[in-house]
């Protein structure tokens, strides 16, 4: 027989009730944000559930209670102490505006809890394609999950990419200075990193190509409120396409592949589109490189998203390979190495969550 350890039990009984309280703070995290409610308190100061009703346009006993469970967690503080709850003020501290509401900074984390509370919308029909196999299209996350993963990437676009990782590949960055260079991306989301694109190089002209209709919609109002509509074209079209036609000098691939039914032939098809002597990039989930039990934090976050999003999305095609969110760089290796390409560099730089390869031909 085998000895029950109680101590293990109770932690382990511990870690549940931790993941419990984790799941409903980033509810609550979720409605301050998409309310305005954290936004509100930053804009106008400490305030009292009847005012900050006032300035969010919300009910006040929804006020009161959502600012109450703020404070008990830590994540307001208490301005103006009362017995009272109808003016007691509460306050948002500016270290915790930062990762809530700054959208060009690299510590904005409000786009994550957004994601993770999207892939709960359509647990029937996930709990159906467990059973049959099948899968859950990416419009069923709703726009929550489309617009959350393009805010928690803009900065690392806007940022990471063109200010420093491109130090890596100098050949690709000195061609894109030139006149008349040319980008393209594929399964460009909200388009952020076309977009940082175009701002960085002003002679290159943009072209990115997106099976989500929305995601198209969405990517154009961004780069026309960006300024770049003019050397930015948003396309509504499968990059498998055999019959896709271009001549980049980079043509670049992020967080995508891994969500791809057929990632070989979209590989493929970048390949065709290169210049000569161009290249192509691809960033994707920063993952040990092989499996490990038990695993990194992060490593647990990207399998959390696999088992309830990409997944699921990627079975929902005919003849899908089911990457998951956890594509190790092997994997990436073997479809690169089908789709034509001789080798997979990973680039030298650091980030806990993605990881920047190069693929040579």
């Amino acid at each position: 027989m085998v000895a029950f350890d109680e101590a293990k039990r109770d932690e382990f009984v511990g870690r549940l009730f931790g993941n419990m309280l984790g799941a409903m703070d980033s509810l609550a995290i979720y409605l301050g944000e998409r309310l305005g409610l954290y936004a509100r308190l930053r804009e106008g100061g400490p305030a009292t559930p009847g005012e900050l009703a006032r300035r969010a346009g919300i009910h006040e006993r929804y006020a009161r209670e959502w600012l109450e469970h703020q404070a008990a967690g830590g994540y307001l503080e208490v301005a103006t102490p009362s017995d009272d709850g109808a003016t007691r003020r509460y306050a948002l501290p500016p270290e915790h505006a930062e990762p809530l509401l700054d959208e060009s900074s690299l510590n904005y984390f409000a786009p994550f809890i957004r994601m993770a509370v999207s892939v709960h919308r359509p647990l029937d029909g996930l709990l159906e394609a467990y059973r049959t196999g099948g899968g859950v299209g990416w419009a069923d996350f709703g726009p929550d999950a489309r617009e959350g993963q393009a805010a928690a990437n803009r900065p690392v676009f806007e940022q990471l990419l063109v200010n420093e990782w491109l130090d890596a590949v100098p050949d690709i960055r000195a061609r894109l200075e030139q006149a008349d260079s040319r980008v393209a991306e594929i399964a460009f989301g909200g388009g952020w990193a076309s977009i940082a694109m175009a701002r960085r190089f002003p002679h290159a002209r943009v072209d990115g190509y997106d099976i989500d209709e929305a995601s198209v919609d969405l990517a154009r109002r961004n780069a026309e409120a960006a300024g770049v509509a003019d050397r930015t074209t948003f396309h509504h079209r499968d990059a498998s396409d055999a019959a896709l036609e271009g001549q980049y000098d980079l043509v670049m691939v992020f967080e995508a592949l891994h969500d791809m039914p057929r990632p070989v032939e979209v590989l493929a098809s970048m390949r065709r589109l290169l210049a000569p002597g161009g290249a192509v990039l691809a960033m994707d989930e920063n993952v040990g490189e092989r499996f490990e039990a038990p695993a990194s934090e992060v490593e647990r976050i990207f399998y959390g998203f696999s088992i309830a999003m990409c997944l699921p999305d990627g079975m929902n095609h005919d003849g899908s390979v089911a990457t998951g969110t956890v594509m190790r760089p092997d994997t990436l290796r073997r479809y690169a190495a089908q789709a034509g390409f001789r080798e997979v560099e990973i680039l030298p730089v650091g980030h806990d969550f993605f990881r920047l390869y190069r693929l040579h031909l």
